[in-house]
């Protein structure tokens, strides 16, 4: 297992595994700690050793969001429109939306405003049943700012969206899983172990043809109905052309489970 100072991270059976590491401050995101993941997504996103990419927190906490420490001390020395912390967040947020590769946010505990966005911007969310959601925004008095505003509706609609971020609403992970916010939730002792039978069901798929699919999702509603089939004939030709989609064909004639590496 590598370490950073605010990240835990180890590569095995091609799953990555990310624990953010700042328990005594709930896993808080500062600006060392934003440009810190940002800079091992580009990492593991190039390692062709990493099929999917797993995030949990370490301690009690998935991630209280900002730091308010460094958020009072930018406010106090009169920075807080220049000392960095949203532009490194909203970097952050786009580079894991767009990781090539399946994410699974493990949720472990308390997730608040950029804390409970860094796990919208994953493709699975698995919550423990002590998980606690939270937008926190309008409780400091702010609009959203680190991606919840273009999450939140296409995931739960537009008034439940508005119910979380308006009243500002402490959500538990039932309230979570009947809106739509996350897709399975379990006993806390089984989070990771439910996390890491999902992440090698997919390690184990065509992480390429993945990737394609990811990409048509996310831009299928910017399209019309014939851009998004010549999107998806364009996708196929690619997933033809690799090395899984010739290993299915060879399966499915040998009548044997096919063998995919991602390529």
């Amino acid at each position: 297992m590598s370490t950073r100072s605010s990240l835990l991270t180890r590569v095995e059976g091609g799953i990555a595994w990310i624990s953010l590491n700042r328990p005594e401050q709930r896993n808080a995101l500062d600006i060392p700690s934003l440009q810190a993941l940002h800079a091992l997504l580009d990492e593991l996103n190039a390692d062709p050793a990493v099929r999917v990419l797993v995030l949990t927190g370490n301690g009690k906490s998935f991630c209280a969001g900002a730091d308010l420490a460094e958020w009072a001390a930018a406010e106090a020395r009169g920075a807080l429109e220049s000392y960095g912390w949203t532009e490194a967040a909203h970097a952050l947020m786009s580079r894991l939306h767009g990781f090539a590769k399946p994410t699974i946010a493990a949720i472990n505990g308390t997730a608040v405003g950029a804390g409970m966005d860094l796990s919208l911007c994953c493709d699975f969310r698995i919550a423990a049943q002590s998980a606690r959601f939270k937008a926190g925004y309008t409780s400091m008095a702010y609009a959203p700012d680190a991606g919840a505003s273009w999450h939140l509706p296409r995931l739960i609609g537009s008034e439940q969206a508005k119910r979380l971020l308006f009243l500002d609403e402490l959500w538990g992970a039932e309230r979570a899983l009947a809106a739509g916010l996350v897709g399975e939730v379990c006993a806390d002792e089984q989070l990771l172990p439910l996390a890491g039978e999902l992440a090698t069901r997919l390690a184990s798929g065509p992480t390429f043809a993945f990737a394609q699919t990811k990409t048509l999702i996310e831009d299928g509603a910017r399209r019309s109905l014939a851009e998004q089939l010549e999107a998806e004939r364009n996708a196929g030709l690619l997933c033809g052309r690799s090395e899984d989609g010739a290993e299915a064909l060879r399966a499915a004639m040998e009548k044997r489970a096919p063998q995919f590496i991602g390529r």
